[in-house]
């Protein structure tokens, strides 16, 4: 089979396989063999994630939604009619420092999370995309070697209409 996918390298690509990058090997070894190049990143992806990155990447998520801004507002809204309102004595007073330093602590830990979670992303559409080329170079080798097949079946014919036509043209001489 290296016979072939040196072959198959000089013939569709014009270069030596050992000049090519490790990937595009790869390619030419599964056109060689006839066996699918494709698979779902996504779950190569998240089978490597640890505890942690899954826990970020949940956090990101909510913290990234409707859900989370309307129990967000929800909560200050109920925070600020509480102290400001409805307690005599309230926990924390106008201008509610408390609630600030809540905020900032809240905004300082949520960050760095979906900051991670972005990161992972980010490494998630690398591979993917590093997938995608692999894939789209093996449909254009197998559509190159499909074009060679049918330019070669074309000659074929030709020579064979040709074979015919000058067999009549050598019978219409020999009349």
């Amino acid at each position: 089979m290296d016979e072939r996918v040196r072959e198959l390298a000089e013939r569709l690509l014009s270069r030596g396989f050992d000049d090519l990058p490790e990937r595009e090997q790869r390619v030419l070894r599964r056109i060689a063999a006839r066996s699918a190049i494709s698979r779902n990143v996504n779950e190569t992806f998240r089978s490597g994630l640890g505890f942690g990155d899954r826990v970020a990447d949940r956090v990101a998520a909510f913290g990234g939604s409707w859900t989370f801004i309307g129990l967000f507002t929800l909560l200050i809204l109920g925070w600020v009619t509480l102290n400001a309102l409805i307690l005599s004595r309230p926990a924390d007073p106008y201008p509610f420092v408390f609630l600030n330093l809540i905020l900032s602590m809240l905004a300082a830990v949520q960050a760095p999370v979906i900051m991670m979670s972005q990161n992972r992303q980010s490494a998630k559409d690398r591979v993917a995309a590093a997938h995608d080329y692999e894939v789209n170079l093996k449909s254009e080798l197998e559509i190159m070697s499909l074009h060679e097949k049918i330019d070669d079946i074309r000659i074929h014919q030709l020579e064979a209409l040709f074979a015919r036509l000058e067999a009549k043209v050598d019978a219409l001489k020999a009349r």
